[in-house]
């Protein structure tokens, strides 16, 4: 910082004035030490940073990998997450021990993280106790069972649900089917229960028979998707919300072409909270997303404000859902025959 006032003509406090915002200073004077700034390559010592601010500029990002983990899903949440962070000038530390409460003990007895974020929430999370017996701020990008005194983050999955349930009901269909998850992660993640939930009361408030398929049994993954899919036809459903990874659409797409349906014209699909661009598969779906950066910008944001000390109301923030139509609903055949297997 001497060097960079000498450079700039200016006093060393002006400089710290000039870098941390803390005292006004003339456009002229920060724009004298910002170009000596960058005519040095002067960078902050990040550990004086830390002690001036009693702040370390680091979040913990506690994301269970577990055996069972759909890595990209759960990577596209980390690396957004690690870009939100960014932006505000914050570092990321991930915590991934399938014991996640450990980890996040871990650095909010040390000091070492200013907030912590929480990730791949169950639905009687571990880390919903631990959150309120520590002083570290916790954002928690889910919805738990027990929500009281939490800052939660999430995608509106009821009014996600519930716009994809009007969308076949809109285009005439009255036999809907919902292609769930596996049943792991009915006990092991926060959402899937939620729309399954969602799914039967909206199917209920239009009036039209729902069905729901869990692909479950013996088999690859591929396998199970397809057959549960298979349920759904069988049992006359003319349009299906898929939910899953991308296997689990190409499973469906692969089922609806060996039995020769057109789509939409014989079979209305709608991909419901996927992370992968349905836009890229053999055929386009429309689509309502679940786009990882919403949930963690905002997330990031709420952690930051607890960070610097803000008050930040508990309570849930939910993110509204968006519609993608890329032509894959229609009215139902009117013929009430379709090609079967």
């Amino acid at each position: 910082m001497d060097e960079v006032a000498r450079a700039a003509g200016v006093s060393i406090s002006t400089v710290s004035y000039a870098l941390s915002g803390k005292r006004p200073v003339s456009v002229a004077t920060r724009q004298r030490v910002e170009r000596a700034v960058a005519d040095l390559g002067y960078s902050p010592n990040a550990r004086a940073r830390m002690l001036a601010a009693r702040r370390t500029q680091i979040f913990a990002l506690t994301e269970p990998l577990r055996p069972d983990t759909h890595a990209p899903t759960h990577m596209a949440f980390v690396l957004a997450a690690s870009i939100a962070a960014r932006r505000k000038e914050y570092d990321i530390l991930l915590l991934t021990e399938a014991e996640a409460s450990a980890g996040m003990q871990r650095v909010a007895d040390s000091g070492l993280v200013d907030a912590i974020l929480v990730l791949d929430v169950a639905p009687n999370d571990e880390r919903v106790g631990l959150s309120r017996a520590i002083d570290t701020p916790t954002v928690f990008i889910g919805v738990p069972t027990d929500t009281a005194g939490l800052v939660c983050v999430d995608l509106d999955f009821a009014a996600a649900t519930r716009r994809a349930v009007d969308a076949l009901a809109d285009a005439g269909h009255t036999r809907i089917g919902l292609l769930g998850h596996t049943p792991e992660a009915y006990e092991l993640s926060n959402f899937p229960p939620r729309v399954r939930d969602a799914f039967r009361h909206c199917s209920a408030e239009r009036g039209v028979t729902a069905q729901v398929r869990i692909p479950d049994g013996p088999g690859a993954a591929s396998e199970r998707f397809r057959r549960a899919a298979s349920d759904l036809i069988e049992g006359g459903a003319t349009g299906i919300l898929v939910q899953g990874n991308e296997e689990a659409h190409l499973s469906v797409l692969a089922e609806a072409e060996r039995r020769g349906l057109r789509i939409p014209a014989d079979l209305s699909l709608l991909s419901l909270a996927a992370t992968h661009d349905t836009g890229s598969l053999p055929v386009p779906l429309t689509a309502i997303p679940l786009v990882p950066q919403d949930s963690c910008d905002l997330a990031v944001e709420l952690a930051a404000r607890l960070a610097a000390g803000e008050k930040v109301a508990p309570g849930i923030r939910l993110i509204d859902p968006l519609f993608v139509d890329r032509g894959s609903i229609a009215s139902p055949a009117a013929s009430p025959t379709r090609p079967t297997a």
